[in-house]
């Protein structure tokens, strides 16, 4: 088991939380203020992690089996994330999918870093 920061369609309600089979819920979460925030294409968020001027993120935690990580959420992840090792708010370590370096020059990014928040970002602008 380790814990996983969601912080896009993986989340409740949203379109890849299926492959989480039903892992448990830890809670609500908040990244540590460390991180750039970009929509990629309006079809998924990415964190990338800054020295400076970075927010936190608002996302959820899950106690996921290893297993799960493996076979259903790594393989539905775009080709633009890796799995990495995150800062959360209260100074825990946890896995999560982050922008890969060569994805940094994309022109599908769009800085959201002032959301700091997928859902709230998508209501807004109406993707929902």
């Amino acid at each position: 088991m380790v814990l996983m920061f969601l912080n896009g369609g993986g989340m409740r309600g949203g379109p890849l939380h299926e492959q989480l089979r039903g892992a448990p819920l830890v809670g609500a979460a908040r990244s540590a203020p460390r991180y750039r925030y970009y929509s990629v294409g309006d079809r998924f968020p990415a964190m990338h992690e800054v020295a400076s001027g970075g927010v936190s993120v608002a996302g959820e935690v899950y106690d996921l089996p290893l297993t799960v990580l493996r076979e259903h959420l790594v393989p539905a992840e775009p080709p633009e994330l890796e799995l990495g090792v995150i800062e959360l708010a209260d100074g825990a370590s946890c896995l999560a999918t982050v922008l890969r370096e060569s994805a940094l020059s994309s022109r599908e990014l769009l800085d959201i870093t002032s959301w700091g928040d997928w859902r709230a970002y998508r209501a807004e602008r109406g993707l929902d």
